[in-house]
C-alpha cells in the first residue's frame, strides 16, 4: 500500500527535490496550492492533515514537470497579475510582476498629464497576453483600448482574457503601428517589446528560453531594435499632452530614454527604477506645445 503523506510532508519532499534539481523551492508550495485547490492560508491550517493518494500523485507528476523545466505557469495555465487571474500558456510571455510597475507608475503620471475621467486613447504594442491593455482597461474603463501583436496566437489568448475578465479591447493583428488607421492619433502608449540581446541566451535559465516564445523575447540591434522602430514612428501618432512608456531591460534605460529624446526633444524623458532597483522603465511626457 502507497505511504500517506501528510501535507507538510508532501511540501516538504517536493521542496528539496527542486532544489536539488536547482529549481526554486518556493514553486512546491505554489503547486500544492494548486492541486489541492486552496489559498496558501487554508494550505497551513490543514499542513497535518492527511493528503489522498491521488492528490499526492497528481502532486508529483507537476513537481517533476517543473524540475524538468516547464513553468509553474504552464503547468497551471494561469498567472496572476495586478490581482487578476490570466491565461497563458507556450504562445505568450508569461507576466511579470516588473509590467505591474510599468502600469502602475504610467497612471499615476496619467493623473497629472490629463483631465480626470478624460476619454483617453490607449495603445499597447506587443501585447501578448493581453496583460497591459485588460488590465488598463479595467483600471481606466474610460478609456478607448487598443491592442497589436504580431502573433495570431497570441492575440487568441489576449482575446480570451478580454473576454474573461470582460474588459471592451478591440485586438489587432500586426506590426507595430501598423494596424491602426492610418491617421489615428493616440493619447497613451505603453510597451513591453522583446528587449532581450540574442546574445544572453546561453546564460538564461531552460525555463524560460525553452518555454517562452522567443519572438517576444529577443531583439536585434542588442535588444534596441523595436524601441529604435517605435520612436521613430511616435512623433507622428501621439497627442499632445500624451504619454509613452516603455518597460526595458537592466541597462537599457539610458539608450531607449537617448532614442525618445532624440524625435522628442523639447518633451521630459525619465528612466525609473523597479523595486529591484533596475533601470525598468522608460516615460516620455508630451506637453502642449505653447
Amino acid at each position: 500500500m502507497a505511504k500517506m503523506y501528510k501535507i507538510y510532508e508532501a511540501l516538504n519532499w517536493a521542496s528539496s527535490y527542486l532544489e536539488d534539481r536547482e529549481r526554486e523551492p518556493y514553486a512546491a508550495e505554489i503547486l500544492l496550492q494548486y492541486v489541492l485547490n486552496v489559498d496558501r492560508t487554508k494550505m497551513f491550517m490543514n499542513f497535518r492533515e492527511d493528503m489522498t493518494n491521488e492528490d499526492f500523485d497528481q502532486y508529483e507528476q507537476v513537481i517533476q514537470k517543473h524540475a524538468q523545466g516547464i513553468p509553474v505557469q504552464h503547468i497551471m495555465g494561469v498567472e496572476s497579475f495586478f490581482g487578476r487571474t490570466f491565461r497563458v500558456n507556450k504562445d505568450v510571455l508569461i507576466p511579470r510582476p516588473e509590467t505591474e510597475e510599468l502600469i502602475f507608475y504610467a497612471l499615476e503620471r496619467c493623473e497629472k498629464l490629463f483631465e480626470k475621467e478624460a476619454p483617453l486613447s490607449f495603445v499597447d504594442i506587443g501585447t501578448g497576453s493581453g496583460a497591459i491593455a485588460v488590465t488598463v482597461k479595467l483600471e481606466r474603463p474610460t478609456w478607448s483600448v487598443k491592442a497589436v501583436d504580431l502573433s495570431q496566437a497570441a492575440l487568441a489568448v489576449a482575446r480570451t482574457n478580454a473576454e474573461t475578465l470582460q474588459a471592451e479591447v478591440k485586438f489587432l493583428e500586426g506590426d507595430l503601428f501598423t494596424p491602426l488607421d492610418q491617421n489615428e492619433q493616440i493619447d497613451v502608449v505603453l510597451s513591453n517589446p522583446p528587449y532581450i540581446p540574442h546574445s544572453d541566451q546561453s546564460s538564461m535559465s531552460d525555463v524560460v528560453v525553452n518555454h517562452e516564445p522567443h519572438e517576444a523575447l529577443f531583439a536585434d540591434e542588442e535588444g534596441l531594435k523595436l524601441y529604435r522602430q517605435m520612436s521613430e514612428q511616435l512623433p507622428g501618432r501621439m497627442n499632445r499632452p500624451g504619454l509613452i512608456g516603455f518597460e526595458v531591460g537592466a541597462g537599457q534605460g539610458k539608450p531607449v530614454s537617448q532614442l525618445l529624446q532624440n524625435v522628442f526633444p523639447q518633451d521630459e524623458v525619465e528612466v525609473v527604477y523597479d523595486i529591484n532597483g533596475k533601470d525598468r522603465m522608460v516615460f516620455c511626457r508630451l506637453t502642449p506645445h505653447v
